[in-house]
């Protein structure tokens, strides 16, 4: 078994490792980008400097990965719009590109084939310093990148590949992963690709690492890895506990049957209307999905309140007595929105679509609802449930046992009404959401969702066939 591990690892290492040719055509674009971004640096009223960060400065991006990620560190007594001000105009002195946005506004371009990020950040002398988010980034950088040699560099590839192929690779709000400073985390922490399979195999959540024993907080994540660059934080706080589960359980799954399969995310056919129609009615449960357009934000942005959004109109149905099978958010992608906004082709206000779908077992309730109050004998208590249904168009207040029970009309008898109602908007929603279900939406039911195969096909194929086997 360890030959044929070894072989596969092997295989997955070749296709992993850049070749001379592709480090050196990385190696031109890099001093290209770094020459004009010092040259635009040089102008600024203030000292700046220039610093390459991320996989490409680390050594451990993914052959045939072309990114390239440019800091430009600027004095920490700038305010936000002095950093955004200065930033920006380096940036587009660096490439012709866009503006895009996170904490604050940074330039995406391309060169040679190589997509390019210019971030501007906070020159500090210590990540516990931070003002945002991207001031990590270079210490971050400085850190990996004193630690890893070139052969825990190539383990690293192979995990992110291995990552990549079950599905967990990305620290974006929508995936919820692992990020590549993770990855290399782990791998030096555990000494390579093999020994981290073996580790997470065996891992009993919650596990804690902490590289430099410096830890200051305490955390209630599954997966706890502390920065070696601030005490304070998490790396992993993003990780969500299934995809710390899938991890555990596709290392076991690889160590036991070794395969380059599992290096490769299967790729999935979109369904068509008929094919919905088909496995929802062969299911016998009723799906419900709610469709409306956002505003163009990015994932980030959007996925923790769509998320926030499903929790809470799901926990509202089942409160409500429709038992909810299942549930999934679908998103048209914001990289299309992008692409497409770029050609011309739409406007960048227009929005995206997106689907909040609940799946149920009980779409339909009776007329009454059972309500039980205190038991007899707690006095005023029990005199006020009792008094607070007299006159109520309601059966009762009567006994039964010792406790009093009312069984008074529900509110909404079907789902479809209370997702049709006004009452939709009193549940905890992200803002995001809550402002366009106030405005238009739809709400398909039944075999109407067969309409939602064109724009969100390999979403569907992936709700309706659940599967880890591989």
């Amino acid at each position: 078994m360890t030959d044929e591990m070894d072989a596969v690892v092997e295989r997955v290492r070749e296709r992993v490792e850049p070749d001379d040719d592709e480090r050196a055509r990385l190696e031109s674009v890099v001093e290209e980008l770094t020459a004009r971004a010092e040259a635009a640096v040089a102008d600024l009223p203030v000292e700046a400097d220039v610093v390459l960060a991320g996989s490409t400065a680390r050594e451990t991006w993914l052959a045939g990965e072309r990114d390239v990620d440019l800091f430009i560190r600027l004095p920490p007594d700038l305010d936000r719009e002095q950093l955004r001000e200065y930033g920006l105009t380096v940036g587009h002195a660096v490439v012709d590109g866009r503006e895009e946005y996170a904490e604050h506004p940074y330039v995406v371009g391309e060169l040679d084939g190589f997509g390019v990020d210019v971030v501007p950040c906070y020159a500090l002398d210590d990540a516990t310093e931070i003002r945002s988010a991207v001031d990590r980034t270079p210490f971050h950088t400085r850190y990996v990148r004193d630690r890893l040699d070139r052969e825990r560099a190539s383990d690293v590839r192979v995990t992110k590949q291995f990552f990549t192929g079950i599905g967990v690779y990305g620290s974006d709000l929508r995936t919820r992963g692992f990020s590549g400073y993770l990855t290399e985390l782990l791998v030096l922490e555990y000494g390579g690709f093999r020994e981290l399979l073996a580790a997470a195999a065996d891992w009993h959540p919650p596990v804690r690492l902490d590289p430099r024993d410096h830890g200051t907080e305490t955390f209630d994540d599954a997966l706890v890895v502390i920065d070696p660059t601030d005490p304070g934080r998490n790396v992993a706080a993003v990780l969500s506990t299934t995809n710390l589960a899938r991890v555990q359980h596709f290392a076991r799954d690889l160590l036991t049957d070794p395969r380059e399969t599992l290096f490769d995310r299967p790729e999935r056919d979109p369904v068509d209307d008929e094919r919905v129609r088909e496995r929802f009615a062969d299911r016998g449960t009723t799906p419900m999905a709610l469709c409306l357009t956002v505003p163009n934000v990015v994932d980030d942005q959007l996925w923790p309140q769509l998320r926030r959004s499903l929790s809470g109109i799901a926990g509202e149905l089942d409160r409500r007595g429709f038992d909810v099978f299942r549930s999934d958010a679908l998103a048209q992608p914001h990289e299309s929105d992008v692409e497409r906004v770029d050609s011309g082709e739409t406007d960048p206000t227009e929005g995206r679509a997106v689907v909040l779908l609940f799946e149920l077992a009980v779409p339909e309730r009776p007329r009454v609802e059972r309500h039980e109050g205190p038991p007899a004998h707690v006095g005023d208590h029990a005199q006020s449930f009792v008094e607070s249904y007299a006159g109520d168009d309601a059966y009762g207040p009567f006994l039964e046992g010792n406790r009093y029970v009312v069984e008074r009309e529900r509110q909404f008898t079907t789902a479809r009404a209370f997702l049709e109602s006004d009452a939709l908007l009193d549940v905890a929603l992200g803002a995001v959401i809550e402002r366009s279900l106030a405005g238009e939406s739809d709400l398909l039911v039944g075999a109407e969702l067969g309409q939602l195969a064109e724009p969100f096909g390999t979403q569907l194929a992936r709700y309706l066939d659940p599967t880890i086997r591989r």
